[in-house]
């Protein structure tokens, strides 16, 4: 057994000598940015972390008053984020975009859409008070950052008083729609590569803008895009790949499924908020 004491003792010797792998940093919102020194997003300007960790699912609790969720009527909407751990409630958060808390928040028939932000109580509650347009199902998607824990886009459903029929007779299936929106100050046209998305491919999405002359970052990011399928399944939330300085605005979107998917975007000139929508139909692979 002597005789092996060198032995280990050149392996001792070449492991101390073999450098440790360098430390990645990574952004927590958009984990393909990664940088061998630390430093900021360049998509949306979080600092980058020394590693990521394990996604961690917060359950989201939702109360509204008053608690028939009336519509046509103010109500308010209450979030809290539970920490799956402690079974506490979050109450620090993370800024992302320049906000604690993005709220999306579109009807079943996805002609309502809404991207706000909830202000939140020294309790850690966020209170947003909204007024639903007309009977039916909503779908909410609730996008924030728990200290201490990892990104979440937590979903949920509102149904207004008196409303007793399924989702399924709440759904449409709109028409494919790609042609150019005006908006309030804004033009934007759609370019897709490939031009028939498939599904868990990654497809460009490349709006061109007009005019661009006094196009601004929208809280933090030359653009919003949400996807949400026509069921009511998929709700996607993205930010440009690249940003003012190229001819077009990409975003990169993973489609899961073979579906019609409705997608806001939206996007800042001389201070107005702009939102375009248009209907992308997704295959499957062939």
């Amino acid at each position: 057994m002597r005789g092996l004491a060198p032995v280990f003792s050149m392996m001792a010797l070449a492991a101390a000598q073999t450098p440790a792998p360098p430390v990645q940093f990574i952004c927590p919102m958009d984990p393909d940015v990664c940088s061998n020194s630390p430093g900021k997003c360049p998509r949306c300007g979080m600092a980058l972390e020394a590693g990521i960790q394990e996604p961690l699912k917060y359950r989201l609790r939702l109360d509204v008053s008053p608690p028939t969720v009336p519509a046509g009527k103010p109500v308010e909407l209450r979030f809290q984020l539970v920490d799956p751990r402690t079974d506490q409630r979050a109450v620090k958060f993370e800024l992302v975009h320049e906000k604690l808390f993005h709220l999306f928040l579109v009807s079943a028939d996805l002609s309502y859409f809404v991207h706000d932000h909830p202000e939140a109580g020294a309790d850690g509650i966020f209170r947003y008070r909204t007024t639903l347009p007309a009977p039916g199902v909503y779908r909410l998607l609730a996008d924030s950052y728990p200290s201490g824990g990892t990104p979440q886009l937590l979903p949920a459903f509102l149904t207004t008083a008196g409303y007793d029929k399924p989702i399924s007779a709440a759904l449409t299936h709109p028409a494919p729609d790609l042609s150019p929106k005006q908006s309030e100050n804004l033009r934007v046209s759609l370019r897709l590569d490939p031009p028939e998305p498939i599904s868990g491919k990654k497809t460009m999405m490349f709006f061109r803008v007009e005019p661009r002359e006094g196009l601004e970052p929208y809280i933090g990011a030359w653009g919003h895009l949400l996807a949400v399928s026509d069921d009511l399944v998929d709700c996607i939330h993205e930010h440009p790949m690249y940003g003012n300085s190229e001819p077009e605005i990409q975003f990169d979107v993973f489609f899961p499924r073979q579906a019609s998917y409705k997608v806001w975007v939206q996007f800042q000139r001389k201070g107005v908020v702009n939102t375009a929508a248009f209907v992308i139909p997704v295959h499957e692979p062939r």
